[in-house]
């Protein structure tokens, strides 16, 4: 087994997983603000629930696509230049839902809030199902050729597969997001969010169950299927939590769900890292995908040192956060005058 190769095959994995598991329910906020908020306050209720770690959670996203680039490049080259068109428009969605978390408030006008609401709700409905449906193509396969090239039109990489892995990652968002927000929140947010968690967990996770399940019939191996297990009764655990509304517990449940599940995708997918649907000859692994060893030593070196600072100082900036919120912590709208006129 190729040591360091193996142990940054982990380390993007639970860098992805981590993502998903923070900005997870950030996505799902933006989505839950557009569809489930009753009012302004309500609006300003939700995003001042992930005002404070929005930004950070999305440092995930680039720690790993660079551990990608730096540990595995032509896994990094092949799935990105593949994914090209799909993922222009999930770089949109970010932009757009980053600039309406910063500019909804600065109008006065209910048309220009709006405006803002939708880009923010579909700039996470469009990020998420992209990230979605990238992974479960890393995961499933892309028609690649011997030199990693994709092989088909741009969008030979709409299939089935994707579409399930979209799903996945937008229906746990939404219940991952109405847990948060059960967690973080008191009033009618906190009790609307309590049952929606409910109604929609049974379905909106099945496609998550659904990708779980069809790498677990390719590729699969006895650890992966006992985490399929385990990640199925983190569910049930959290839904019944939920149920008896026990925020912490169900918000520690689907978080279970999400991380056993991913480990139980990984594991099975392993050693590939991109199965190419062509031949199985020209499958990247992270044997012939990554880079030197040297490489990845001092990569590691480095991420042994950095990682737990930067985990230290997030754990810090939640914990500090860590209190509900309810509309009368909200200030009341004032105007604020610009700096240069």
């Amino acid at each position: 087994m190729d040591v360091l190769p193996t142990v940054w095959f982990v380390a993007v994995a639970l860098l992805w997983t981590g993502f998903l598991l923070l900005e997870g329910f950030d996505f799902g906020v933006g989505m839950h603000l557009l569809v489930r908020a009753r009012g302004e306050q309500e609006k300003r209720l939700m995003l001042n629930t992930i005002g404070p770690v929005w930004d950070g959670n999305e440092v995930w996203l680039i720690t790993a696509g660079a551990a990608m680039f730096a540990a595995f490049p032509l896994w990094y080259a092949s799935l990105f230049s593949t994914l090209y068109v799909p993922l222009v428009f999930v770089l949109l969605g970010l932009i757009f839902r980053a600039v309406a978390i910063e500019y909804r408030g600065k109008g006065k006008s209910d048309r220009w809030r709006r405006w803002w609401d939708v880009a923010l709700g579909g700039g996470s409905f469009v990020a998420s199902f992209g990230i979605g449906a990238a992974l479960a193509l890393t995961t499933t396969g892309l028609p690649i050729d011997a030199n990693g090239d994709r092989v088909g039109g741009p969008f030979v990489w709409l299939t089935p597969a994707a579409i399930l892995g979209g799903l996945a990652a937008v229906g746990f968002c939404l219940v991952h997001a109405a847990t948060f927000l059960a967690l973080k929140t008191e009033g009618p947010v906190r009790e609307r969010a309590g049952r929606d968690v409910v109604r929609m967990a049974p379905v909106a996770l099945l496609p998550m169950v659904g990708w779980a399940l069809l790498v677990q019939f390719q590729t699969g191996s006895a650890v992966s299927w006992s985490l399929v297990v385990l990640a199925a009764l983190a569910a049930v655990l959290g839904w019944f939590a939920a149920r008896r509304r026990l925020e912490g517990r169900a918000f520690l449940g689907f978080a279970g769900f999400l991380v056993a599940g991913s480990a139980s995708i990984f594991t099975a997918a392993y050693p590939a890292v991109l199965p190419s649907t062509l031949d199985p000859a020209f499958t990247l692994t992270v044997s012939n995908a990554s880079s030197s060893d040297y490489t990845l030593g001092v990569m590691t070196v480095v991420a042994a040192i950095g990682l737990p600072v930067v985990l230290a100082y997030q754990a810090w900036s939640y914990w500090v956060f860590r209190k509900r919120l309810s509309v009368a912590h909200l200030p009341a709208p004032h105007p604020v005058r610009p700096a240069v006129r």
